[in-house]
């Protein structure tokens, strides 16, 4: 037990300290070639201009670096390969205890995290081009959504053909056979998952709210004894809170698509391996909350002839066009991030 809490816990340290070693040379990369968006403005998933946001943030919309989120899939990266070549130079009973690259495990979440990670750092590439003829503001989010539901094929396909999963479990009730429809359900949620990358928004916000989400994956992992995948989600806990200390406003840069589009797919392929994928609305509730907001308020203008339900969507922009500052958006996101957390994990303890 003790071995296997070092197993966790360390790996989340080790990803921690590299990411805070390796900002300061990302930072001077960032600024030096002023990595940021050239024009300032936003657009909604309906393609309209979204002018509340933008007199709420156009100062800092071409100011502030995109990318930031290279930090987290860099560090828990480096953490994941120093771990394993050291258990590789210096085989023994602890080190080879202590490496938690697993094909049952982690080769699958890995390779999520780190393909879906580079597709966003392609998008935000785009984004920071100067105008002109090869400016397009990045890929749309159709196409975003595209890729994401070819990786949400794929990787049903892996669960459903090389892990022989053919059930989801429904809370306090039991397993339910859906067979090869466990496929496009797994597709379908990782689309969910997302369109809730909207939530990155403020600063610190994602990065607190990303950090709780998979804190609480680990302590599940853990406790359904996936040792492997309990330390995969401490590491990307860790980098996540190595970025969060220079996203903590003022941001020194953005998280944007390289972060968030690798952590919500991710997150998809965590909750089903630890067949809790029914109980993900609850410990990612402010992920469901961003998504469920966008989704209301584009059927309002839709249904309602542009009536809006929220002054500006998604809902942590409301509340600051309603006149919270901004730390106070954060900062209360978090502490319902947190009591989510528990609360799921608490409901999940109790269903084993």
């Amino acid at each position: 037990m003790f071995l296997s809490l070092i197993k966790v816990f360390a790996p989340t340290t080790i990803a921690f300290f590299i990411g805070i070693i390796i900002t300061p040379v990302l930072t001077d990369f960032l600024y030096k070639h002023k990595l940021w968006k050239k024009k300032a403005g936003k657009t909604s998933p309906d393609g309209l201009n979204t002018p509340i946001f933008n007199k709420l943030h156009e100062q800092k919309e071409v100011g502030t670096p995109r990318m930031g989120g290279i930090i987290i899939w860099a560090s828990a990266l480096l953490t994941i390969i120093i771990i394993w070549i050291f258990s590789q130079l210096f085989p023994n009973d602890i080190t080879l205890k202590l490496d938690f690259l697993s094909r049952n495990q982690t080769w699958l979440p890995l390779f999520t995290f780190i393909s879906a990670s580079l597709l966003g750092l392609v998008d935000d590439f785009l984004q920071v081009q100067e105008p002109g003829p090869n400016y397009n503001g990045g890929l749309s989010f159709r196409n975003r959504l595209g890729v994401v539901v070819i990786l949400g094929l794929a990787g049903g396909w892996w669960f459903y053909s090389k892990l022989g999963v053919e059930t989801m479990h429904i809370p306090f009730t039991g397993d339910l056979m859906v067979g090869i429809w466990l496929i496009p359900i797994f597709a379908a949620v990782m689309a969910a998952m997302f369109s809730s990358g909207v939530i990155d928004g403020l600063d610190g916000l994602s990065g607190g709210v990303m950090s709780i989400i998979f804190t609480a994956y680990a302590g599940i992992a853990f406790f359904q004894n996936q040792v492997d995948l309990a330390a995969f989600c401490a590491v990307i806990a860790g980098g996540t809170l190595a970025f969060l200390w220079f996203n903590i406003p003022p941001a020194r840069f953005y998280m944007s698509e390289t972060g968030i589009l690798g952590l919500t797919t991710t997150l998809t392929v965590i909750a089903f391996l630890t067949d809790s994928v029914l109980w993900l609305p609850l410990i990612a509730l402010p992920l469901f909350v961003t998504s469920l907001s966008v989704i209301i308020q584009l059927a309002s203008k839709k249904l309602r002839h542009g009536k809006k339900v929220f002054l500006v969507a998604p809902l942590h922009h409301h509340f600051e066009a309603i006149g919270w500052p901004a730390y106070k958006v954060v900062m209360r996101y978090w502490v319902i991030s947190v009591i989510a957390a528990l609360l799921g994990m608490i409901l999940i303890l109790l269903d084993i």
